[in-house]
């Protein structure tokens, strides 16, 4: 597999500008945090940018659903299993460190768009931890985003929430441009 591959397989699956920009934005902290731990920046990236791409298809069954697709596209067991552990309603055990990280990632990348958003500036270059944190705690805001699934996740990770929100804001203004979160 080849990332222009995984972006095809994206777009094919899935029309939403807004989940096309989810899958960009988990990419790119999937590969920030292959390169932290030495692993294979290429699958991770590639972990990240399609594992919601038969949300739109298959709603409440995927990604379960999608597994076979993955498999008759060619992709490794690794990547398969880490998107199916990517949530905790499949419940499949996240036992590699990039289904633990993918997890981890996954609701907060959507948490930091939706905070970058509302800023006056629309720009993630200026987001900080703490605003971050400070919408968590609001419940009707972006209230799809699972405040419990960010807090397991760093969890997981063994990682201090608000070091954790800071590396995700960092991985994603590599990408901002991308995501539409340059700014004004």
């Amino acid at each position: 597999m080849d990332r222009d591959a995984a972006w095809e397989l994206l777009c094919e699956y899935t029309k939403s500008e807004g989940l096309r920009k989810h899958g960009l934005a988990v990419e790119a902290v999937m590969r920030h945090f292959a390169r932290k731990h030495g692993e294979d920046e290429a699958a991770w990236g590639m972990a990240g940018l399609v594992h919601d791409f038969d949300y739109e298809v298959h709603g409440d069954r995927h990604p379960m659903d999608g597994e076979p697709i993955l498999r008759e596209r060619g992709y490794a067991e690794e990547i398969i299993v880490a998107i199916q552990g990517h949530g905790n309603h499949t419940g499949v055990p996240r036992e590699s460190l990039m289904a633990k990280v993918l997890f981890a990632v996954d609701e907060l990348a959507g948490l930091v768009t939706a905070v970058a958003l509302v800023r006056p500036s629309k720009s993630i270059h200026d987001l900080e931890p703490r605003s971050v944190r400070k919408k968590m705690k609001d419940k009707a805001f972006a209230r799809t985003v699972s405040r419990e699934d960010i807090a397991q996740g760093a969890d997981e990770l063994g990682a201090d929430l608000n070091e954790h929100i800071a590396e995700v804001i960092a991985a994603m203004r590599t990408v901002a441009d991308d995501l539409g979160l340059a700014g004004q």
